[in-house]
């Protein structure tokens, strides 16, 4: 079986995780995508395949006969998908040779544009996978689940040789908890690949410093009437609260390495308001700054307006996984090597963002992460390619045959 022909098997299976939720995984459906993904890997023929009730899938591929003491490698990729764009069926779009101009998801009203998207014009001839418009494609990280598979297929039908492989699904990874339950020691992999970017040939290893900063407001409610040198209109500080952070620090007007503020979500009223950020710096010492420029903020509003007026939260998230991955580069030069053996152009680029990599790498599984093709995550404008996936592909198993050598 196509990489794509899973994906579009999988990504009809809704997964949305919910960040409100405290159980694990944060959603029942996720169990729905488990268990088809558990009967196909035990089809597959891989051994110890074990779902956990936290819906954590674990699988192994046993090595060729003479190449039991290689390194063991892990795959591993995301069942859940955000939940926005995610209310209701999804219906996947293909198109075959794209012309590399704008296309009309559906009868939805939006359309997928070079003037919004420039890459889209190098992927003219290509087949082109979209949802109608009205829901967000699941490719983010089903693709990744999709090529990891087609991957195991091949080394079983191709009698590739191959070390001791690896391979893991998780839940929860949209809302920053894909890892936290992961059984590094059960899953027995010495390193290991994240399949959730975004162009084929990406090769990420340096990610965000990443936080959640909230500010409760609580204001001083009195009739407007007689407000004189007495209302404190929390919605009116928390506005505040933003005009005092660096205006072009914001996801829209940063790249690269550079950090950003980014409001989440904000609600208030007279009497209390409050202000939801994330926090994200890929140099470690910016990031605490950062954090001190809130704290600034805090202790300055309440000089202003009183003490406990302004109240921050700061959560972390995760962490640079660079220091980590900086004593085993052999995964990005293999990397490298893998996509230049499979005819793609490596692109070394830092996330502007994170994966469970991160969080795995600190747990003492150096985890960096590769494209699986896709583009535009997280909303309606999603799509991936039927030959991008093919090349992710290839490069993972020009990955496994670098580690049999």
């Amino acid at each position: 079986m196509k990489a794509y022909e899973r994906l579009l098997k999988y990504v009809v299976v809704r997964t949305p995780s919910d960040e409100n939720s405290d159980t694990v995984p944060s959603s029942d459906c996720q169990f729905d995508l488990a268990r088809l993904l558990k009967a196909e890997m035990e089809e597959l023929g891989l051994t110890d395949v074990r779902l956990d009730d936290q819906c954590y899938l674990y699988g192994k591929l046993p090595a060729t006969e003479g190449l039991k003491d290689k390194p063991a490698i892990g795959f591993i990729a995301h069942m859940d998908t955000v939940a926005d764009f995610c209310d209701h069926e999804i219906k996947p779009v293909l198109t075959e040779n794209y012309d590399g101009k704008e296309l009309a998801l559906g009868d939805s009203g939006l359309v997928l544009s070079p003037e919004n998207f420039s890459h889209l014009t190098s992927l003219t001839g290509r087949t082109l996978i979209t949802s109608d418009g009205t829901t967000i494609l699941g490719a983010d990280d089903k693709a990744g689940i999709a090529e990891i598979l087609t991957m195991v297929e091949r080394l079983v039908k191709e009698n590739i040789p191959h070390g001791p492989i690896c391979v893991a699904f998780t839940p929860d990874e949209e809302v920053g908890t894909g890892a936290s339950h992961f059984d590094v020691e059960a899953f027995g992999a010495d390193y290991a690949y994240t399949l959730d970017g975004d162009t084929e040939g990406e090769i990420q290893y340096e990610n965000f410093n990443a936080c959640k900063a909230r500010f409760d407001v609580k204001g001083f409610n009195v009739h407007p009437g007689s407000g004189k040198d007495t209302m404190i209109n929390a919605s009116l500080v928390a506005m505040e609260i933003n005009s005092l952070l660096p205006g072009m620090e914001t996801s829209r007007g940063t790249e690269g390495y550079e950090g950003f503020y980014h409001l989440m979500s904000m609600s208030g009223e007279c009497a209390k308001a409050q202000l939801n950020y994330i926090v994200r710096d890929h140099d470690k010492d910016f990031f605490e700054a950062r954090k001190g420029t809130l704290r600034l903020i805090e202790k300055n509003l309440n000089a202003k307006w009183g003490e406990g007026t302004v109240t921050l939260t700061i959560t972390e998230q995760y962490k640079n996984m660079a220091e980590i991955i900086a004593g085993c580069m052999h995964l990005i030069d293999n990397a490298k090597t893998a996509c230049e053996n499979a005819g793609v152009t490596p692109l070394v680029i830092p996330i502007r963002g994170g994966t469970d990599g991160c969080q795995l790498s600190f747990k003492g599984l150096p985890c960096p992460n590769l494209g699986t093709g896709g583009h535009a995550y997280h909303g309606p404008y999603e799509h991936i390619t039927v030959e991008g996936m093919d090349k992710s592909v290839d490069v993972v198993l020009e990955l496994v045959k670098l580690y049999a050598k």
